[in-house]
C-alpha cells in the first residue's frame, strides 16, 4: 500500500457471521400516504456503532442494498459472549443510508432503553423506542406507542434531502438548496410550536419572509455531523461549494462559517474527531477530490480551535494537511486518541495527528481479513496452488490417492479455519455445484458431514481421478469461495471506542477488531523500522549495528529459502503432524530441504503428461532448472556474505539463538484469578488473535529450521567448523523443534473445532461439567461441535476458579490494537506453561492439564492429536530417558493418550482405523505402566481429572502396581467391548500375580486385600475365558478354562462355555475330539444334561442331539442311545400336548432319533443292548436348575402318565417296533391323515386300515408282517387284500358333478355336460387301473404267506359286483401251471375253487367255459401222460359243484331267465360231461384190466 508499513491486521469475531435474526416489523400504516417520489439518494451499504453506558454496550446497525427495507441491529458487550441473535426491523418502504441509535434519555419506561432514528427514501422520519435485543421474539410488530414518524416533506416542492444527522431528541436534514432543518422528534408533538425549525444566517432574519423562503443560503448540503462539545450539541455542515458552517443546535445560532474551496477541489464528506480539551481543538477530516490534471482523492486534516467561555469562538487552524489516497476507495474515517483511521478498499490506514506535518504520505497500515483468507486458501499469489501441488508430489512418494487425501485434508482444514469459514458463503459456493439444502438441513449438518459433502463434490468434479485434476477442482472451489466471501463481507464502517481506544470493522455479515503486530510479526513482514526497542531481541546494538544487520540478513536468507517453495511449507508440515499423514513427521523437513536443493521431482511431470501435455512439461522443466540454478547461486552468495560480515559462524549462531529466544512463548509473570471468567467477546477475539500469532510464529520457526538444516547440509561449501555444526545439531535444531511444537500446540488449540458429545453419553458429559446457575458454562454447551467454538474456549471456561486458569484482566471493554500484544502473549504462555508459579519439570508440562480438561469434555480426537505432538517431540529429544524417570508425567501423557485413543475407537470408525486406534491405545497403556513414578502420578490424575478412580491404593511393589493398573485397563477395554485388547491386559496381569503376592504365614495375599493368589488367578483366567468367548476363539477359551486353578471358577466357566457354544451354534467343537475334557467329562455331560432338561425341545441346536454326539465321541454307546431316545420321547410328549403344526417334521425327527438309538445299541454287546428309561428320566428330573418355561398342569400330568406307561427297559426289538409304527404314522402325516396312537397294547389294526385306505400298501404290509404271526397274520392279510379288492371295484354310488373348477377353457353348457364326465371318468379309470396293478403286484408278492388270498380277492370282487369280469392275471392265479392228469385239483386257490365261485355268484357261462376247458384238457393229454391219468385217484373234478351248475341252469330255464343261453350252456355242459364220463369209464376198465 505505497509507503505504508504493515503494523497490524484484522481479527474477526468468530461466529459474528452466523447471526440468527429475529424478524420484527413496522406496520404499513406508518408508511407515506402520498406515495411520493424518493427524495433521498437510493439505499447504499452503510453501518455504524454507538457506544453506550459503562461498561460499554456496542450497538451495531447495518443497512444493506440487498435488504433496503430493513435495518439489522446487533448488541455487543465485551464482557459477554458474542451475540448469536440479532434484531432485523423491516419497514414498509426502503430506507435511506442513515440511522442513529442512542440511549433513551427522554422516556425509558416499559424497558425502552434505546432510541432508533431512521429515514425512508420518501422522506418519512421514524423514531423507534427499542428494548434490549434479547427481549424480542420472532414476528414482533411494533405498537403505535413504540413508534413516532413524521413526513419531512413539509411542502410539495421540497427539494431532495442530501444529508441526514440525528441526536437525542432532534432529527436534522440537509437539502439540495443548502437548508438545514431540525425536527424535535420524540420531544415535542409535531403540531407543537418549536417542533420544526431551520438553521439560517442571522443577517437573513431582517429580510422579508417571502424573500427569505426563496433565497439560496449556500451550496447543497454534502454532510452533516453532530458533535457534543462541553455538553453542547454542535452541528457541522459541509456544503458543496466548500463552505464549512458550525451551528449551535440549542441556540439555533451559527458559530463558524468559512469557505475551504480551492480551484479544482471538490469536498464530499466530513468527519469530526473528539475534542482535545488540552489543545482546545477539534480535529476535522474532509474528503476531497482534485479534478485538475490527474484525478486524485485524499483527506484534508485540520483543527478547529475554540475558546471556552460564555460564547464559543471558533477558528480554523493555521494550515490544512493533506493525505493523498492513491489506491482504494475511502469507506470511512474515524478519530481516536491523536490518531486518524482511514478505511479503504485495500486496508486500514493509520496516521498520527501529531506527526502529520512530517510526512503525510507515510503511515501505518492494517491488513484486512481478505488478505488472511487469500493466504489461507492459497489465493494471495497466482502460483500458490501450483507450489502446493508440485511440492506435495515431490516430497511424497505415495500413490495418487494418498496424495489427494493429504492435500484435500489441507484444504478442508483451511476452509474450516475460524475466520475463514462462513456457513452462508460455503452454502452459496456449494449451490454453484448444484448442492442444495433447506435451512434446517444445512444447519443440521455436522462438521464431518459437511467435510464429506465437499470431498464427494471434489471427487465428482475430478474427471479422470488424477491428482492434478483434483488440484484444479480445489483451486476452482477455493476461488469461488473467496469471491463469494468478498461479496458477502464488504467492509461498511469502522467501529471506534474513544474511551478504550479499540478499533474495529463492521462488515456486511461480520464484525471484527484490529490488532497490532507482535515484534516477530514485524520482522516477518519486513517492517524493521517499526521496532522501537531493538535491544530486547538480545542483539548487541552498540557495535555499529553489526549484529542487527546479521539478524536482518539471516531472516532474509530464511525467507529466501521459504519463497523457494512458496507459502506451502507450513501447511504441509502442520498437516503431517495433526492431520492425515502419508509419511512420518521426521521425514518432512529433510524432504522439503531436498526439494529446495534439487528442485521438483521430474516424476511429477511424467505423471501428468496426459493432463498438461509433453511440450508444456518440457518447458516447465527447463524453467525450473534455470530457477534452481539462480536460486542456488543467490543463496550461496548471500550465505557467504553473511559469514564474511559476521567474521565466522559463531556470531551468526549467537544471533540466531537470540532470535529463537524471542520466539519462545513467554512464561507467565502474574498469578491467576479466573473466578469470574465467562465466555465473552474479548476471549473470542483473543483466541482468534492468538491463532494468527501462533501461525506466524510457527512459520518463522519453520523457516529458521529450514535455514539451519540447509546450511548444515552445505556446511562444507560455507566453511563451517565441526563445533559450529555440533552446536546446530545439538542445541539450535532441538530448540527450534521445541518452539515449533509449542506454537503448533497453541495454534491447534486456538483453531481446532470442538467435538460434539454423542447422544448416548451426553447426559453424563453434562453432569461432568458441574453446571449450575452461577457458573456461566451452560450457555456454551450447545456450541460444542461448531467451527467457531474451538478447544481454547473449553480450556478457558473449564479452568474457571482453578489455580491453572487464565487471568482475565480488565476486559470489560474492547481492547485497543496495542493491548492485543500483551493479551496474546499472556494467553499463549498460559496454554504452554500454565499459570502456576512453579515452572513445569519438563517442557509441555501444562499439556497434561490441557489433555485432562479436553478429556473430561469428550474431546478425544483433540487429546490424541495434542499428545501425539508432545510425544513426537519427546521422542526426538535427547532427554527422553530423563523424562521417563521424572515424576511420572511421561506416564500420565501416555495414559491420557491411551484413554483418548480408546474413546476414538468407539466413534464409528472403519474396522482398519479402529484396529489401529486400539493397537496404539494398548501400546500407550503399556508404556504408561512402565515408567517410574507412574503409580503416584496416575493416582493424582484420577482425583484431579474427575475420571473413574483407578482404585489403586498407595504404594506397593512394581509388580503389584502393574497388576492393578492392567486390571483397570482391562476393565476399560471391556467397557468398550474391545475384548481382544482386554484379553491382552488380563494375560499381562496374570504375569504379575506371582511377583505381587507377598507370603504371609500359610496364606498368600496381595498387599491390598485378603484375596488369595489362587482366587486372583481364577478371576483373571475367567476374564481371559470370557474375552476369548467374545472373540469366538473357542480353543483359547477352553485353554483358559482348563488353566483356571480355582475349581469353582473353572466349573462356572465350563457351564458358560457350553451355554455360549450352544447359543452360537458352535457346539460341533464339543464333539470333534479337538477339546480333551480331561477330568471334566462328567461335568460337561452334567451341564449338557441340565441344558437339555431346561431347554425347549424345539431349540436349535437340540441339546439332546448334542448329548448324543458328545457321548458318541466318548464311545459311550448306551448313553448316546439313551439321550437320543429321550429326545424322541420328548418330541412325542410335546406333539401330544400341543397342536403341532409340523407333525410330519416331528415324526421324522422321532424316526431319526429311534434309528440312531437302534444303531447305537447294535454297537453294544447283546447282553447290554437296552435302555433304562426310568433311570434317564429320574436323572433329568433331578436337575436343580430352573427351566426356561413353566410347564402347565396338563403337560406335567401327561409326562407322568407317559413315564408310567413306559417300560423300564427298552430293547432293540421294542425300538424296532416303535420305529415301524412311527414310520407308518409319518407316511400318514404326509398325506394329512392323523392317527391317534392310544398305546393300549393292542395290535395296530386301525393303523393298517388307514394305510390301506391311503394307498400306503408297502407300509401296511410292513406293519402287518411286523405285528401279526400265524393265523392272525392270515386273517390280517385277508382283510388287507379284501380292502384292496374293494378299491378296484367300480364306484357306482356317485358321479362327479358338472361345472367343477379347474378348466383351462370356457365351455358351453352342453359341452360341459358332455366333456367333463368324460374327463372325470377317464381319471377314475386311470386310478382304478393303478389299483388293479397294485392288487396284482402285492397279491403275487404275498400269496406265499396265505394261499387263499386269490380266493379272498376273487370272492370280494364277485361279492361286490357279481357281473365283474375277473382280470386274466387273477384267473391265471387259480389255474396255475396245469397238470394234464390232475383235472381241476391244486392248491387252495385252484380251478375248482374258481369254478365254485362262478357257480355261487351266477357266472354260469364262465363256469361252463372253465369246466369245458379242463375236461377237454383232460381228454387231450399226450400219449406219454396217459399212463399217469389211468392211475387210481389220478384225477378229480368238482362234481358236486357241477351238479349245482346243472340244477341252476335247469332252474333258469324253468323260470324263463335267459332260456336260450341256458339251453346252449346245458347242451355244452351235457356234451362235455358225457365225453368225460366215457373217458373215465375207459380209463377205469383199463386200470382194472391192468391189475388183473
Amino acid at each position: 500500500m505505497g509507503r505504508y508499513s504493515k503494523v497490524g491486521m484484522e481479527v474477526p469475531f468468530i461466529g459474528s457471521d452466523s447471526i440468527k435474526w429475529v424478524e420484527a416489523s413496522v406496520a404499513d400504516t406508518h408508511a407515506s400516504s402520498s406515495g411520493s417520489r424518493p427524495i433521498t439518494p437510493p439505499t447504499e451499504d452503510c453501518a455504524s456503532c454507538s457506544v453506550i453506558g459503562t461498561p460499554p454496550t456496542y450497538l451495531i446497525w447495518r443497512i444493506c442494498r440487498r435488504l433496503p427495507h430493513a435495518i439489522e441491529i446487533l448488541e455487543l458487550n465485551a464482557d459477554k459472549d458474542i451475540p448469536r441473535v440479532g434484531l432485523r426491523i423491516s419497514f414498509p418502504e426502503a430506507l435511506s443510508s442513515f440511522a442513529y441509535i442512542c440511549k433513551n434519555e427522554i422516556n425509558s419506561a416499559y424497558g425502552n432503553v434505546y432510541l432508533l432514528y431512521v429515514l425512508s427514501v420518501s422522506g418519512i422520519a421514524y423514531l423507534l423506542r427499542l428494548k434490549n435485543v434479547s427481549a424480542y421474539s420472532a414476528s414482533f410488530i411494533f405498537s403505535s406507542n413504540e413508534i413516532l414518524h413524521f413526513d419531512t416533506n413539509i411542502s410539495p416542492d421540497c427539494l431532495p434531502i442530501t444529508a441526514v444527522a440525528a441526536t437525542t431528541g432532534c432529527f436534522i436534514i440537509g437539502r439540495d438548496d443548502g437548508s438545514v432543518t431540525c425536527f424535535k422528534l420524540g420531544v415535542l408533538d409535531e403540531n407543537a410550536p418549536g417542533f420544526m425549525y431551520e438553521l439560517r444566517d442571522e443577517a437573513a432574519l431582517s429580510r422579508l419572509w417571502g424573500l427569505m423562503s426563496r433565497s439560496r443560503l449556500a451550496g447543497s448540503v454534502r454532510d452533516l455531523v453532530v458533535s457534543d462539545i462541553h455538553g453542547r450539541k454542535i452541528v457541522f455542515v459541509l456544503h458543496s461549494d466548500g463552505s464549512l458552517r458550525v451551528w449551535d443546535l440549542l441556540r439555533h445560532g451559527k458559530l463558524f462559517s468559512q469557505s475551504l474551496s480551492s480551484p479544482g477541489t471538490a469536498f464530499s464528506r466530513l468527519w469530526v474527531g473528539p475534542v482535545d480539551v488540552d489543545a482546545h481543538a477539534i480535529p476535522l477530516a474532509i474528503m476531497y477530490t482534485q479534478s485538475m490534471g490527474v484525478n486524485m482523492q485524499g483527506l484534508g486534516i485540520c483543527n478547529l480551535n475554540f475558546s471556552s467561555g460564555e460564547k464559543y469562538i471558533l477558528s480554523l487552524g493555521s494550515s490544512m494537511q493533506y493525505i493523498p489516497l492513491t489506491q482504494g476507495k475511502v469507506t470511512d474515517v474515524k478519530f481516536s486518541s491523536n490518531k486518524i483511521w482511514v478505511l479503504t478498499e485495500d486496508g486500514l490506514l493509520e496516521h498520527d495527528l501529531l506527526s502529520l506535518n512530517v510526512d503525510t504520505e507515510k503511515g501505518h497500515s492494517y491488513s484486512l481479513q481478505e488478505a488472511f483468507i487469500a493466504e489461507q486458501l492459497f489465493q494471495s499469489s497466482e502460483h500458490s496452488l501450483d507450489y502446493l501441488y508440485q511440492t506435495t508430489c515431490s516430497i511424497f512418494s505415495s500413490s495418487k490417492v494418498q496424495i489427494i487425501g493429504f492435500v484435500s485434508s489441507i484444504f478442508l482444514r483451511r476452509l474450516l479455519h475460524p475466520g475463514v469459514y462462513s456457513s452462508s458463503v460455503l452454502r452459496l459456493t456449494l449451490e454453484d455445484y448444484d448442492k442444495r439444502w433447506t435451512d434446517n438441513e444445512f444447519q443440521a449438518l455436522t462438521i464431518d458431514e459437511l467435510s464429506r459433502e465437499i470431498l464427494l463434490l471434489i471427487e465428482h468434479e475430478a474427471i479422470n481421478g488424477s491428482s492434478f485434476s483434483a488440484f484444479k477442482c480445489w483451486k476452482e472451489f477455493c476461488l469461488r469461495y473467496f469471491d463469494r466471501w468478498r461479496k458477502r463481507n464488504t467492509p461498511f464502517n469502522l467501529l471506534v471506542d474513544s474511551t478504550s481506544g479499540a478499533v474495529g470493522l463492521i462488515r456486511e455479515n461480520a464484525v471484527s477488531m484490529f490488532r497490532s503486530l507482535e515484534d516477530i510479526e514485524l520482522f516477518a513482514y519486513g517492517a524493521f523500522e517499526e521496532l522501537e526497542d531493538f535491544p530486547k531481541f538480545g542483539v548487541d546494538v552498540s557495535s555499529s549495528g553489526l549484529e542487527r544487520e546479521i539478524l536482518f540478513e539471516v531472516l532474509r536468507c530464511s525467507r529466501l529459502l521459504g519463497r523457494r517453495l512458496g507459502p506451502v511449507i507450513s501447511p504441509i508440515v502442520y498437516e503431517s503432524v495433526v492431520g492425515v499423514s502419508v509419511t512420518s513427521t521426521e521425514d518432512i523437513v529433510p524432504r522439503l530441504l531436498n526439494t529446495v536443493k534439487c528442485g521438483y521431482n521430474a516424476s511429477v511431470a511424467a505423471s501428468n503428461v496426459s493432463d498438461l501435455g509433453a511440450d508444456f512439461i518440457w518447458k516447465k522443466e527447463l524453467l525450473e532448472h534455470k530457477t534452481l540454478r539462480k536460486f542456488t547461486m543467490d543463496t550461496l552468495i548471500s550465505i557467504h556474505g553473511l559469514c564474511e560480515k559476521a567474521s565466522g559462524w559463531v556470531r551468526v549462531l549467537n544471533v540466531i539463538e537470540s532470535y529463537l529466544n524471542l520466539l519462545v512463548p513467554r512464561k507467565p509473570t502474574m498469578s491467576s484469578d479466573v473466578s469470574n471468567v465467562t465466555l465473552n467477546a474479548n476471549i473470542s477475539i483473543i483466541v482468534q488473535a492468538t491463532s494468527q500469532v501462533a501461525e506466524l510464529m510457527f512459520e518463522s520457526a519453520l523457516n529458521v529450521l529450514l535455514f539451519l538444516s540447509y546450511i548444515l547440509d552445505i556446511s562444507g561449501q560455507v566453511h563451517m567448523l565441526p563445533d559450529d555444526m555440533s552446536r546446530i545439531q545439538l542445541e539450535l535444531i532441538p530448540m527450534v523443534h521445541e518452539i515449533i511444537a509449542e506454537w503448533l500446540i497453541i495454534h491447534f488449540l486456538a483453531t481446532m473445532p470442538s467435538e460434539s458429545h454423542s447422544a448416548e453419553d451426553f447426559s453424563s458429559q453434562l453432569s461432568s461439567l458441574k453446571i449450575d446457575s452461577d457458573s456461566g458454562k451452560g450457555s456454551w454447551i450447545a456450541k460444542l461441535g461448531s467451527v467457531d467454538f474451538t478447544l481454547a474456549f473449553i480450556l478457558v471456561l473449564d479452568a474457571q476458579g482453578s489455580s491453572e486458569g487464565w487471568s482475565n484482566q480488565s476486559l470489560s471493554c474492547l481492547p485497543k490494537p496495542q493491548n492485543f500484544i500483551n493479551l496474546v502473549s499472556h494467553f499463549s504462555s498460559w496454554l504452554v506453561w500454565g499459570m502456576s508459579r512453579e515452572a513445569p519439570l519438563y517442557i509441555f508440562g501444562h499439556s497434561t492439564e490441557i489433555a485432562l480438561s479436553l478429556l473430561r469434555h469428550g474431546q478425544y480426537n483433540a487429546v490424541q492429536n495434542l499428545l501425539m505432538i508432545v510425544d513426537a517431540h519427546l521422542r526426538n529429544e535427547k532427554s527422553s530417558i530423563s523424562i521417563q524417570n521424572s515424576d511420572g508425567q511421561w506416564c500420565v501423557l501416555h495414559h491420557l493418550r491411551g484413554c483418548s485413543l480408546l474413546a476414538q475407537a468407539q466413534s464409528g470408525l472403519c474396522r482398519t482405523s479402529k484396529e489401529k486406534k486400539v493397537s496404539e491405545a494398548m501400546r500407550c497403556f503399556f508404556r504408561a505402566s512402565s515408567g517410574e513414578g507412574a503409580a503416584q502420578a496416575l493416582q493424582k490424575l484420577s482425583d484431579e481429572a474427575g475420571l473413574s478412580h483407578l482404585g489403586i491404593p498407595g504404594c506397593g511393589s512394581a509388580a503389584a502396581w502393574k497388576l492393578h493398573y492392567y486390571q483397570w485397563v482391562m476393565q476399560k477395554f471391556e467397557q468398550y467391548n474391545i475384548s481382544d485388547a482386554a484379553c491382552q491386559f488380563a494375560l499381562a496381569a496374570l504375569e504379575q500375580v506371582d511377583e505381587a503376592v507377598v507370603p504371609d504365614g500359610n496364606a498368600s495375599k496381595v498387599f491390598f486385600s485378603d484375596e488369595s493368589a489362587t482366587s486372583i488367578k481364577g478371576r483373571l483366567w475367567a476374564n481371559v475365558f470370557k474375552f476369548a468367548l467374545d472373540l469366538d476363539k473357542y480353543y483359547d477359551a477352553y485353554c483358559a478354562l482348563v488353566s483356571n486353578p480355582d475349581d469353582e471358577n473353572r466349573f462356572i466357566c465350563l457351564r458358560r462355555f457350553i451355554i455360549v457354544l450352544y447359543e452360537r451354534g458352535a457346539t460341533k467343537i464339543l464333539c470333534d475330539s479337538h477339546l480333551p475334557f480331561i477330568g471334566l467329562n462328567d461335568k460337561a455331560e452334567q451341564e449338557l444334561a441340565w441344558k437339555a432338561a431346561c431347554s425347549d425341545i424345539s431349540a436349535r441346536p437340540n441339546p439332546y442331539k448334542l448329548l448324543y454326539a458328545f457321548e458318541m465321541q466318548q464311545q459311550n454307546w448306551r448313553k448316546a442311545a439313551t439321550y437320543i431316545y429321550l429326545y424322541s420321547a420328548q418330541l412325542e410328549n410335546e406333539s401330544s400336548l400341543r397342536s403341532h403344526q409340523n407333525t410330519s417334521l416331528v415324526l421324522q425327527e422321532r424316526l431319526n432319533g429311534i434309528s440312531a438309538a437302534i444303531n447305537c445299541l447294535h454297537l453294544v454287546h447283546p447282553m447290554y443292548a437296552w435302555i433304562d428309561s426310568q433311570m434317564c428320566g429320574s436323572h433329568l428330573q433331578s436337575v436343580s436348575h430352573p427351566t426356561k418355561r413353566a410347564r402347565t398342569m396338563t403337560e406335567q400330568c401327561g409326562v407322568d402318565a407317559q413315564a408310567q406307561r413306559q417300560d423300564s427297559y427298552i430293547g432293540i426289538e421294542k425300538l424296532e417296533d416303535e420305529f415301524v409304527v412311527i414310520s407308518a404314522e409319518h407316511l400318514l402325516s404326509l398325506a394329512n391323515v392323523q392317527w391317534m396312537n392310544t398305546r393300549s397294547g393292542n395290535l395296530p389294526s386301525d393303523l393298517v386300515d388307514l394305510l390301506v385306505e391311503t394307498n400306503f400298501y408297502d407300509m401296511a404290509f410292513t406293519v402287518v408282517l411286523r405285528f401279526w404271526k400265524d393265523s392272525g397274520l392270515k386273517r390280517e392279510l385277508e382283510k388287507v387284500f379284501s380292502a384292496m379288492a374293494l378299491k378296484c371295484c367300480p364306484n357306482k354310488a356317485s358321479f362327479p358333478m358338472a361345472g367343477s373348477p379347474g378348466l383351462l377353457l370356457t365351455y358351453s353348457k352342453d359341452e360341459m355336460m358332455m366333456e367333463e364326465p368324460f374327463n372325470l371318468d377317464f381319471q377314475s379309470k386311470k386310478m382304478k387301473s393303478s389299483q388293479w396293478e397294485a392288487l396284482e403286484k402285492y397279491l403275487e408278492k404275498y400269496k406265499g404267506f396265505h394261499g387263499r388270498l386269490p380266493v379272498v380277492v376273487a370272492e370280494t370282487l364277485l361279492r361286490a359286483d357279481p357281473q365283474i369280469e375277473l382280470p386274466l392275471w387273477l384267473v391265471n392265479l387259480f389255474k396255475g401251471a396245469r397238470r394234464e392228469s390232475r383235472g381241476m385239483t391244486g392248491q387252495e386257490s385252484n380251478p375248482a375253487t374258481l369254478f365254485r365261485l362262478y357257480v355261487d355268484y351266477g357266472r354260469y357261462p364262465e363256469a361252463t367255459e372253465l369246466l369245458v376247458e379242463y375236461v377237454e384238457a383232460y381228454a387231450s393229454v399226450r400219449p406219454a401222460g396217459v399212463i399217469y391219468r389211468k392211475r387210481p385217484f389220478a384225477t378229480w373234478f368238482p362234481y358236486t359243484a357241477i351238479e349245482r351248475l346243472w340244477c341252476h341252469l335247469e332252474e333258469s330255464i324253468r323260470l324263463g331267465h335267459m332260456t336260450d343261453q341256458c339251453e346252449k350252456l346245458k347242451v355244452l355242459l351235457h356234451g362235455a360231461l358225457r365225453s368225460h364220463l366215457i373217458l373215465l369209464k375207459t380209463d377205469s376198465e383199463d386200470a382194472i384190466s391192468s391189475v388183473l
